[in-house]
């Protein structure tokens, strides 16, 4: 539907539309980050340990992320 609308999207709508991508973006990246901890984690107790608290907090952050995007409307 936005290809339809291209032609007729104003710059706020545009500017919206960009910071959502962003956001998902980051997601994206924090999701890889994650999966690139816990891939050490296999590897040593010590990263595990290490890793723990940031995993965890990374996972919320994923979470708050998710629900932001999820309740805004794109443009």
């Amino acid at each position: 539907m936005s290809e339809m609308r291209s032609g007729m999207v104003s710059p706020t709508e545009n500017n919206h539309n960009k910071h959502l991508d962003l956001l998902h973006d980051y997601k994206i990246h924090l999701v890889k980050y994650i999966q690139e901890l816990e891939k050490f984690d296999k590897q040593s107790e010590f990263a595990r340990e290490w890793n723990k608290t940031t995993i965890q907090e990374r996972k919320h952050e994923i979470q708050v992320i998710d629900k932001i995007l999820k309740n805004l409307i794109r443009f």
